[in-house]
């Protein structure tokens, strides 16, 4: 299976969840799957940490290519790294990426915050997605204003000429639901591509895994051709 790239509209919109439980459902297909992480920046809750809660695996030996960076000011990468005076190298990113590639069936990367997420002060994260030649996956928040977000993130990434699989939504907890069910439809309208889903909001991991089970199924589907 060709690796994934996990980008979404913006922090904070449930990427890691996706991740994990992508990576859980596609073991239990009989995957050896891992998830990477290239920059992890602030001192919360990690989400390798919520990786391998979510997956129900870890693969802590090789923690130094599947986390090169992290950094402890929550922030974008190139202000994180230059207050703690360390350069983010590109090349090492690759090489940990090409490692891990080399050891698994597959792997997903999880990137930083929204698509458009500088590493330095002249390039950004979804230009190593691109040399890499990795497709990606749009993760996007259901709610009010997701149109917006949604399709601008689309353009950006079909500009740089990456391939998008699809999208997959997070649904806001206390949303309008029929702006909760409009949304992914019209975003499939004006952008004409895949809805894997929607995920419910909840807090049980064992739920969301349950209501997740379908759109692993599409995805899986999908990545079977790859």
């Amino acid at each position: 299976m060709e690796p994934i790239f996990v980008t979404g509209t913006d922090t904070g919109i449930g990427k890691t969840v996706v991740c994990g439980l992508l990576a859980r459902f596609l073991r239990e297909k009989g995957g050896n799957v891992v998830i990477q992480k290239w920059i992890e920046t602030g001192e919360g809750d990690s989400d390798i940490e919520q990786h391998r809660i979510l997956s129900g695996r870890e693969h802590f030996q090789y923690i130094r290519h599947i986390l090169p960076y992290k950094f402890k000011k929550a922030a974008s990468p190139h202000l994180a790294s230059y207050l703690e005076k360390r350069k983010i190298s590109k090349d090492k990113i690759k090489k940990s990426f090409l490692f891990l590639k080399a050891k698994f069936d597959l792997v997903i990367v999880e990137g930083i915050g929204g698509a458009l997420v500088p590493f330095n002060r002249k390039e950004l994260v979804i230009d190593i997605a691109k040399e890499l030649e990795l497709s990606s996956l749009i993760v996007a928040k259901n709610k009010l204003g997701a149109i917006n977000h949604t399709l601008l993130t689309i353009e950006a990434i079909n500009k740089r000429g990456i391939p998008i699989l699809g999208l997959v939504f997070n649904q806001e907890d206390g949303e309008d639901g029929l702006v909760l069910e409009d949304n992914p439809k019209i975003i499939k309208r004006f952008s004409g591509l895949k809805v894997f889903g929607s995920l419910p909001y909840s807090k049980d991991k064992s739920i969301l895994y349950e209501k997740f089970t379908p759109i692993g199924g599409k995805i899986w589907s999908l990545l079977r051709k790859t």
